[in-house]
């Protein structure tokens, strides 16, 4: 990445901050001017690439400079030679250390994907299941899947069985071992997975204790809702004891104080036998680490999530790692093959050239589409951009033959008015909802939730903020209204909360909407996880931002039937595959993407690659066990 290319503002003013003071370290620790001057050189950079999600550096990648020689056995002892870099294995204060692949770390992060390498390999062991559990599986799967009569299984034109229904092979394995990593695109059936994981543990074992999570709250409200609403089949004593409640990661570790110390931690687990996460995809370092340490050693652990979406905000790509190859030994492939009835010569992963797998026998991809059918034009687009195929998303963009798939050749020419119009169309029924004269807040929840404006870029011209505030103003036009000097607030506003708020149960990305309240002064309200909604003042909020577009990051977890993506005039850092993808997989029927052609083959072609050692961490692990 080219200097030009690297952040500017707060993380460029931290980052120069930071070399300063390993500078000044390494000087007082007795290193050479030469070598405190490199090792600032790189420790700048690796701040500014921790700040963009990576979570170590390779020292190929230090940019050129007066101060970093090209030679990389020269660049290695000046490192290792200014006394505040250590290596793996030393117990040391030093604030940077160098791997023997010639990855440097912020210490804090090299130790967090030590621990979290320790925890998943601890989670690998199997959980042997006695005769009377396997009959019990068995009987739970074949109720729950239909069983495996060879009459009613498709079979190719060969004659060979096509592929077995990976959702039951999940769920076999999810009982069969700790830790279960699982990967599907919206529709792939996750949820349906879940619910017949819930069924089988509770066959197994009535007093299970289950807890659903997920990073958001607005993920964890749709985790609950989604399983709610696939349950019918299932009797009705095992649906009253199905989990009725799914938490944010930080409100079931049960955070504490200011200073974000979580309750629930290595020295005083959890009390739960098994843990289901959903949107692990947006799992950071930090939090999986905490998260996986506070679960109990002989608990289940599930991880739900898309490897092809955005990873988390903050440093790592935890989920994309641990699910990068789906194979499965041959007695992984046998056991499951028992509880299944599934013949194991079908039961074929996915090949994935030159990729080791860091979790043999605990990742699966589902890759079939319950959603959206062949002749989806979302699913289609969706796929050919997680391919990374340009020319085919183009193609299926210029068609224009259906609703569910538009596209605004917006170059720079383009006025955002014309961009607010058609937002302003997509919340029509929102408007119109609030133009009651006592607006009903399930009515207007409802509305809203149906369509969102989603953006890559904050700031600047067809940022979210230039968008909300656009916005903002047509509805205050609409409704004749306006607002009070100096404040943001008006009747129909809706916010995202971004900081969590224990003591009001306010939770980041949660979503409020202003409305008259109960005595008749404008309260904003927010649903309740048993139905029903709360009223906060406007006063008490933590601090929330107008939610009429929001970036795609802030979307995850979420669905909406319709979605406006709106991408910025020129391609940048920013804009990539992953985010691209991320914002059509957000809609459930309709998207309308707003941006110039070169502009979305820039981002298609634009591949997310966070700098990672997780892997290595994990086969150090495993080579120590066995050694």
């Amino acid at each position: 990445m080219r200097e030009s290319d690297l952040p500017g503002g707060h993380e460029t003013l931290l980052a120069s901050g930071f070399a300063q003071h390993v500078e000044r370290w390494a000087l007082m620790s007795g290193a050479s001017p030469e070598s405190a001057r490199a090792v600032a050189h790189a420790a700048r950079h690796l701040s500014l690439r921790c700040s963009q999600g990576d979570v170590c550096m390779a020292l190929s990648r230090v940019p050129p400079d007066r101060h970093w020689p090209e030679d990389p056995d020269q660049s290695r002892r000046l490192l290792t030679g200014s006394g505040v870099v250590a290596q793996p294995g030393v117990n040391s204060g030093h604030p940077l250390l160098l791997d023997a692949q010639d990855r440097l770390y912020l210490h804090r992060y090299f130790d967090y994907e030590r621990r979290l390498a320790l925890r998943l390999l601890a989670a690998r062991e199997p959980i042997a299941l006695c005769g009377a559990q396997q009959a019990t599986v068995r009987r739970a799967l074949a109720d729950l899947f239909g069983g495996d009569d060879p009459d009613t299984v498709p079979v190719t034109q060969a004659g060979v069985r096509d592929a077995p229904d990976w959702q039951q092979l999940a769920v076999a394995m999810a009982l069969a071992n700790r830790l279960t990593v699982i990967s599907g695109g919206p529709g792939t059936g996750k949820t349906t997975m879940v619910v017949s994981l819930l069924a089988c543990l509770l066959a197994l074992d009535p007093d299970c204790r289950i807890a659903l999570a997920a990073p958001t709250g607005k993920a964890a409200a749709r985790m609950i809702d989604a399983i709610r609403g696939r349950t019918q089949r299932l009797p009705a004593e095992l649906r009253e004891r199905l989990p009725d409640d799914a938490s944010t990661i930080h409100r079931l570790l049960g955070v504490q104080g200011v200073d974000g110390r979580f309750r629930y931690r290595l020295d005083n687990p959890l009390p739960v036998d098994v843990l289901i996460v959903d949107e692990a995809s947006m799992l950071d370092l930090s939090l999986a680490v905490h998260l996986l340490e506070a679960v109990p050693p002989g608990a289940r652990i599930v991880l739900l999530g898309d490897k092809d979406q955005l990873a988390a905000v903050e440093s790592g790509s935890v989920f994309a790692d641990l699910s990068s190859n789906p194979a499965l030994s041959e007695p992984m492939r046998a056991g499951i093959a028992a509880l299944t009835g599934i013949d194991a010569k079908t039961i074929q992963p996915p090949v994935v050239a030159g990729s080791e797998s860091g979790l043999p026998d605990a990742a699966v991809w589902f890759t079939r589409n319950f959603r959206f059918s062949h002749d989806s034009p979302i699913g289609r687009l969706a796929i050919c951009i997680r391919d990374s195929d340009a020319e085919r998303a183009m193609q299926a963009l210029r068609a224009q033959d259906d609703r569910r798939l538009r596209w605004i050749d917006a170059g720079e020419a383009c006025p955002i008015q014309e961009l607010i119009g058609h937002a302003q169309q997509g919340y029509r029924a929102y408007f119109d909802a609030l133009l009651a004269q006592r607006p009903d807040p399930a009515a207007v929840f409802a509305a809203f939730e149906r369509f969102r404006v989603l953006c890559a870029i904050r700031e600047g011209r067809r940022g979210v903020e230039q968008v909300n505030e656009a916005l903002s103003a047509v509805l205050c036009r609409e409704q004749a209204t306006r607002r009070a000097d100096g404040s943001d607030w008006f009747i129909g506003r809706p916010v995202i909360v971004s900081r969590n708020d224990h003591a009001l149960r306010l939770f980041n990305g949660d979503i409020g909407i202003m409305l008259p309240g109960d005595s008749e002064q404008p309260m904003v309200f927010f649903t309740q996880p048993g139905g029903g909604f709360r009223q906060i003042a406007p006063v008490r909020l933590p601090p929330v931002q107008t939610a009429f577009a929001m970036t795609v990051h802030k979307a995850q977890g979420s669905e909406f039937d319709a979605v406006m993506t709106i991408l910025p005039q020129q391609a940048n850092r920013v804009l990539t595959r992953e985010l691209l993808y991320t914002a059509v997989t957000r809609a459930r029927h309709e998207v309308l993407i707003a941006g110039a052609e070169p502009v979305i083959r820039a981002a298609i072609e634009a591949r997310t690659t966070r700098q990672s050692g997780l892997l290595q961490r994990l086969r150090e692990a495993g080579e120590q066990v066995s050694g």
